[in-house]
Parts: C-alpha cells; structure tokens; sequence
C-alpha cells in the first residue's frame, strides 16, 4: 500500500498545471472570431491588447480598414468613423517576436502603428495571408509586431475582405466589433519531463 502511495505522489510530480495563453473573443457584426494571446513571446503588446479589452475601448468600434489579400485593421474608430481616445503609445516588439517565432502569417494578429515604429495604440490588424514585408525589419527597420494567432473564425476576417469599400479602403458599409472579451482562463497539464517548444 506504502509502495502504491509513493508511487501515484511520483507520477502525479510529473505533471504540472501551467496556465494557458490568453483568449479573446472577437464578437462582430459578420461573426465571432476567437484569438489566442502570445504574453511570453510579446508581453507589451498581450498586456496593452488585454487593457483595452477589459476597459470595453473596443466594444462598438468598427474595422476601419480592409484591404483584400492583406489585412483587415480595427480597434481605432467607432461607428460614426471617429477615433477614440487612447492610451499612451506602446514600445515596438516587431524585432523580439519575429526573433521568438511570431511573424505576419495568414490569421495572425500584429499591432497596428503610423509611420512611427512606437507608435502603436489601440489598433490591431489580422493578416489575410502571409505578409513577409512586415515582419522585421520590414522596410522600416522596425515592423510590425505580432502578438496572436485566431483560433476560430479566419472565415470571418475573409468575410470581412469581400465587402464593398470606399476611397481610404473604409467598408461601405461599418463592420462592427460589437464587443470583445477575455474568456475564462483554463489549465493544460503537461509532463514535466517534455520540453515544450514554441512556434
């Protein structure tokens, strides 16, 4: 029986409990796209994303900008095309990221920014297909940093690139993000002889 004890304490040390990435969800006016959050690879980026997700900045924004067989870019303008106020200016991740993995590919998630590499605010962007040229060091020098990936509803974001479009690449008609919202944090074991290795 001592031997059984020890024996289940041994193989119950073998597993930890390690916390999964961030996940959001993306309610819009074409459908729900869910969105796993890198903190690791890009933590001011996730933290700076998350901040705005938790204040409510992006409920009722619109993706103000979409340009077919390349991104679709929101979080910045409401409904009316009027931009919100935002938070200071984040620090430009491109180069730790592109260095950990993250790279503009189809489905994923990077900070929008100006002409200025620190530039980023509020806006983020999904890439509609894999864009090289932004990724470190871009044409720029800096490029624009990933931070996350969609899990479900990349039907959704090419949806999106197929809407009618006016001068400056604005919909016709607003593509709402009716809300966004952090879903419930979950665990995942994982043996702790296995080395895990990112992507």
């Amino acid at each position: 029986m001592k031997r059984f004890v020890i024996a289940a304490a041994l193989a119950l040390s073998s597993l930890t409990a390690i916390a999964a990435n961030p996940q959001v969800e993306l309610n819009t006016s074409k459908g729900k796209i869910i969105v796993e959050l890198y903190p690791e690879q890009a933590p001011i980026s996730v933290a700076n994303f998350l901040q705005y997700v938790k204040s409510k900045h992006y409920d009722g924004t619109v993706f103000h900008r979409v340009v077919p067989g390349f991104v679709v870019q929101g979080g910045g303008y409401d409904v009316k095309q009027e931009q919100k106020p935002t938070k200071a200016s984040i620090q430009n991740e491109a180069k730790i990221t592109t260095e950990k993995g993250l790279k503009n590919d189809r489905g994923m998630l990077a900070m929008a920014r100006t002409g200025q590499p620190h530039s980023a605010t509020s806006q983020f962007y999904i890439n509609l297909k894999n864009n090289d040229a932004l990724n470190y060091p871009s044409f720029d020098g800096w490029g624009y940093a990933v931070f996350g990936k969609v899990l479900s509803g990349m039907e959704v974001a090419d949806q999106m690139a197929k809407v009618s479009l006016l001068p400056g690449d604005t919909p016709a008609e607003p593509i709402i993000l009716i809300s966004a919202k952090e879903l419930a944090a979950k665990t995942e074991k994982a043996s702790a002889s296995k080395s895990s290795t990112t992507k």
